[in-house]
């Protein structure tokens, strides 16, 4: 993969890759998010997510939404524990557009009280709307069980009564104590040359001065299991189960990948859809995810069934686990393993706008890229003994905490 790789003297990289094709993306990746902010601040990351959009000082919000939009484009944003990204697509002709869109609304937002006031509802409403789901709020409860009384642990979007609290100061000294061009990432995938991205890219973000931002805080986190039952008014019992995980960095972390791939990724043959919905037909949703952060990581299996079912299913899930602390993966089904993570990860770099935000994130989490032959290698390196071991690290019984809507 050839990268066009750049930084400038306030610290923003950028990283670049050149295809053929008549759509373009590009974005600016923040390492700030909601594990950043204070009680008080319950939700300001995501909150100015949305602030963004509704105003800078040359712009009004509707000349924001439609910068884009009237050329056949998309301009989005989202916020997750520890990012924020703000990104587009468009036709390539359009880049310079979307480039000073984003750097205007990054830098030059002024957060009018009144569209502050407005968008309040706006978020209380996204918020009641995760309440009427419980398959998407059991995650975040979850998360908040696992990570007791810590940032990391609060959902993104805050609560009804945090959000009213937000001013503009508030949103500006969040801002003023996160958002660090030292710790920003500009990325891009297009049929651009280099010479006009350099340019442009310098035109567009070299006279950028943010504060000196408080560096976030990596932890080790204490763990104890937890298991609890809450009453939902739901036709089904949703069920997760799960244990703390390998974070970002820790060179178990691409076993990890296999292992939870194998038992609920996305493909139909994963062992717990198999078990579950195939052969017993218990469940329509069922899955497992992974997901690693900068200090720790974690892991959870999920489904949703029948009351009736409720425990005949976690005790598949269980066994399921079981199957991989037990049993080591035979040489063809090791193959099989990795070449099923190989086919997603080669599909993955086909979407371009995915691919464009991975690169952009793995630049400024890791300050390189591995390019697909050097994952693929590490996926390849990865033994059946391995496998076992991360296995019974993670999935022994006594390190799993569950939490059940009845």
């Amino acid at each position: 993969m050839d990268l066009l790789l750049n930084k400038l003297n306030n610290g923003i990289r950028l990283v670049h890759y050149r295809i053929p094709g008549l759509v373009a993306h590009c974005g600016l990746i923040i390492n700030t998010g909601s594990r950043d902010e204070t009680v008080p601040e319950h939700g300001i990351a995501h909150f100015i997510e949305h602030m963004l959009f509704k105003g800078t000082k040359k712009r009004k919000a509707y000349h924001i939404l439609s910068r884009l939009e009237d050329v056949g484009g998309e301009l989005n944003a989202y916020t997750t524990k520890e990012e924020t990204a703000i990104h587009a697509s468009f036709l390539k002709e359009d880049f310079e557009r979307a480039i000073e869109l984003i750097s205007d609304i990054a830098f030059n937002s002024v957060f009018p009280d009144k569209e502050i006031e407005k968008e309040k509802d706006v978020v209380i409403e996204e918020i009641n709307s995760y309440l009427d789901n419980p398959s998407e709020l059991i995650f975040d409860d979850f998360e908040e069980l696992i990570f007791s009384n810590q940032p990391i642990g609060r959902n993104i979007l805050g609560t009804p009564e945090s959000v009213k609290s937000f001013s503009k100061k508030k949103i500006n000294d969040f801002i003023s104590r996160n958002y660090n061009s030292q710790q920003m990432v500009f990325c891009s995938v297009g049929n651009i040359s280099d010479e006009k991205i350099l340019k442009l890219f310098k035109t567009h973000f070299a006279d950028i001065v943010t504060e000196k931002s408080v560096e976030r805080n990596e932890k080790s986190w204490l763990y104890e299991p937890v298991s609890m039952t809450k009453q939902m008014d739901t036709y089904q019992n949703h069920c997760i189960m799960g244990n703390l995980a390998y974070n970002l960095k820790d060179k178990r972390r691409m076993g990890m990948f296999l292992l939870n791939n194998i038992l609920g990724g996305q493909g139909l043959n994963s062992r717990l859809n198999l078990s579950l919905r195939e052969k017993n037909g218990f469940a329509y949703n069922v899955e497992s995810s992974y997901s690693p952060y900068c200090d720790t990581g974690i892991f959870s299996i999920y489904f949703g069934t029948d009351s009736q079912y409720l425990n005949k299913s976690i005790s598949i899930a269980m066994t399921e686990l079981k199957r991989l602390r037990t049993t080591k993966l035979g040489t063809i089904q090791l193959s099989k393993a990795k070449n099923q993570i190989k086919g997603y990860l080669a599909r993955g770099y086909e979407n371009h706008e995915s691919l464009m935000l991975s690169l952009g994130k793995s630049l400024l989490v890791f300050n390189k890229i591995d390019s697909i032959e050097d994952l693929c290698n590490k996926i390849d390196a990865v033994t059946a003994s391995e496998l076992i071991e991360t296995a019974n690290d993670i999935f022994e019984p006594s390190k799993i905490s569950t939490l059940i809507y009845k």
